[in-house]
């Protein structure tokens, strides 16, 4: 089973959790620039995925596919489930089938 593998660029994820949100921050430089977010909604016990953005400088460069996977594995932490409503992590899912267990 094939593992993502993340950009290798220093970086930061954090849960803003008033915000509903999981931000990634490039953190090489002495300030911290926000790469992007992951947004979801809390259905009672389900966080459904709405959508991930990525500014459009660091599209393609695996950004959204390391903020996916650190926060899956914190939802996975938590042991959460997931609803997605994001065409990114739908085939994020289907490309790594090992969270497929994190859906409700």
């Amino acid at each position: 089973m094939a593992e993502p593998t993340k950009v290798a660029t220093p970086y930061t994820v954090t849960e803003e959790k008033g915000r509903s949100r999981i931000v990634i921050h490039d953190v090489h430089e002495e300030v911290p620039v926000l790469v992007g977010f992951l947004e979801y909604r809390m259905d009672g016990d389900v966080r459904t995925i709405l959508h991930t953005i990525i500014d459009e400088a660091y599209s393609r460069q695996g950004w959204a596919r390391t903020l996916v996977t650190e926060s899956l594995e914190r939802f996975s932490q938590d042991d959460a489930k997931i609803r997605s409503m994001c065409s990114y992590v739908d085939r994020y899912m289907e490309r790594f089938p090992q969270y497929r267990s994190l859906l409700a």
